[in-house]
C-alpha cells in the first residue's frame, strides 16, 4: 500500500484509501496488546471482544493494502524505464526495510524478550545478541522487519513479477481488457473469491493472517481493477450492495462465532473460513466503490498525509510497543490504557515525522521518502 509513483492524472481516491488503510493498521496494532493471541508486548488481561475485532480487521486490512499497491503499480509500470522502476523500489521499499531491521526493529525484539522473560538487561547489552539466529526460528534477528514484512513482500513481488506487469499493460492489454469486461458483469467479480479460498486452504501462512500467495492475488486484483474503467464504474455503482453483503456476513460471523476462529479441523472452522474470505473481498470492494464515488478530490491535508503514510507506517509499531511497555503496568482500566497508548503513540509519531523525518533529507531517504528539491542532504 506504499505510495508508488503514479502517472497523471493522479487517482486521489487511492491516496485517500492509502491514508485510511495506514490509520487502520495503527488501530489494529494498538489493540494487539489486549487480544487473545501472543504478541511482542501483552497486557496481563486479554479480551474476547478485542480478539473478534482483530479478526475482523485481519479479514480485509492487509488484502486492502495489497489491492492499493496493485493499483499503484498499474500507474507506475511503464512510466519510466525498467532501471528507474527498480531504483524507485529499492529506495522506497528495500532501504527503509534494511534500516529498520538494524535499528528500531531490534528495539521491538528486545521488548518482546524482556516482557516474555527471555532476557534481562539493557537494550544496549541486548543489541549484540540481536544478531544471534533468525527471529521465528529460535533466534533474535528479525530479518523480515516484524511489521515491515509488508515492504519486503511488496518489494519481492514488484521485482519478480515486473515482466508480467509490463505484459498485462502492454502486449497482453487485450486480455486485460477482456478480463475487465468479464468481471464487470453483474456479480462476476465475486468469483475472485475462489482463488483466494484455494490459496487459503493449500498455501502456508508466513506473514500476517493470510498466505503470501493470497497477497499476490490481491496485488493483481488491484492492478486489474485500475486498468479498466468499466470495472471501476461497476464497483462504484454496486458499492452499497457490496457493503451490505459485507455487513450481513460480518454480523453472521459475530453471531455464530464471536468473530473468533474455531478450532482447526472442525466444520465450524470451514464455515468461518468461508465467511472470512467473503467479508474480506466485499469489504474491499465497498471501500473502493465509496472511494470512487466520494473521495476524488485533492487538498492540502491529503497531500501532506499521503506523503507521511510510509514513515508513519515504518515507525508506528515500534512507538506503540515502547509506550505500551511503559503504560500497561499502570493500575487503570484496560480501555483507558488502550486510549492512552493509542493517543500518545499517534502524537509522538506525528512529532517525530514533522520535526525530524520530514525536515532532513538523510532521514527522508532512510524512511523511503523523496529528498526535498534544491536542498543538500543533511
Amino acid at each position: 500500500m506504499v505510495n508508488e509513483t503514479m502517472s497523471s492524472p493522479r487517482r486521489y481516491e487511492m491516496d485517500w484509501l492509502r491514508v485510511f488503510a495506514i490509520l487502520a493498521v495503527f488501530v489494529f496494532h494498538s489493540c494487539r496488546f489486549f487480544d487473545q493471541m501472543d504478541w511482542h508486548v501483552k497486557s496481563a488481561t486479554t479480551h474476547a471482544s478485542v480478539q473478534g475485532w482483530i479478526m475482523f480487521l485481519n479479514a480485509w486490512l492487509m488484502p486492502l493494502m495489497f489491492v492499493i499497491s496493485g493499483a499503484s503499480l498499474f500507474y507506475a509500470v511503464g512510466k519510466g524505464n525498467v532501471g528507474s522502476f527498480i531504483r524507485d523500489k529499492v529506495l522506497r521499499l528495500f532501504v527503509p526495510l534494511l534500516v529498520g531491521i538494524f535499528t528500531h526493529i531490534a528495539l521491538g525484539v528486545y521488548l518482546e524478550r524482556i516482557t516474555h522473560h527471555q532476557y534481562s538487561g539493557s537494550f544496549f547489552s541486548f543489541y549484540p545478541h540481536y544478531f544471534e539466529g533468525m527471529y521465528g526460528l529460535g533466534g533474535n534477528c528479525a530479518w523480515t522487519g516484524l511489521h515491515l514484512w509488508y515492504l519486503l513482500v511488496l518489494f519481492i513481488f514488484s521485482i519478480v513479477f515486473l515482466p508480467l506487469f509490463y505484459l498485462l499493460k502492454g502486449s497482453a492489454r487485450g486480455f486485460t481488457n477482456k478480463l475487465g469486461n468479464f468481471l464487470s458483469l453483474p456479480g462476476v467479480i465475486l468469483i475472485l473469491i475462489l482463488p483466494v479460498g484455494l490459496s487459503a486452504i493449500f498455501a502456508p501462512r508466513i506473514f500476517g493472517a493470510w498466505p503470501t500467495s493470497t497477497y499476490l492475488l490481491y496485488l493483481f486484483y488491484g492492478f486489474i481493477i485500475f486498468s479498466h474503467d468499466r470495472l471501476q464504474e461497476h464497483i462504484r455503482q454496486m458499492r452499497i450492495f457490496y457493503l451490505g453483503l459485507a455487513l450481513v456476513v460480518s454480523i453472521i460471523m459475530v453471531w455464530q462465532f464471536g468473530y473468533i476462529l474455531p478450532p482447526k479441523g472442525t466444520q465450524s472452522y470451514l464455515y468461518f473460513g468461508l465467511g472470512f474470505i467473503i467479508s474480506s473481498w466485499c469489504c474491499i470492494l465497498a471501500f473502493i466503490g465509496f472511494a470512487l464515488k466520494y473521495l476524488t478530490t485533492n487538498g492540502p491535508f491529503l497531500k501532506h498525509a499521503n506523503e507521511a503514510v510510509l514513515p508513519f507506517f515504518i515507525m508506528h509499531q515500534t512507538v506503540l510497543l515502547c509506550l505500551g511497555y511503559l503504560i500497561l503496568p499502570w493500575q487503570i482500566p484496560d480501555f483507558v490504557k488502550w486510549l492512552l497508548i493509542a493517543l500518545s503513540s499517534f502524537i509522538l509519531i506525528i512529532v517525530l515525522y514533522e520535526f525530524a523525518v520530514r525536515r532532513f533529507n538523510l532521514l527522508r531517504i532512510l524512511f523511503g521518502m523523496k529528498p526535498l528539491p534544491n536542498a543538500r542532504t543533511r
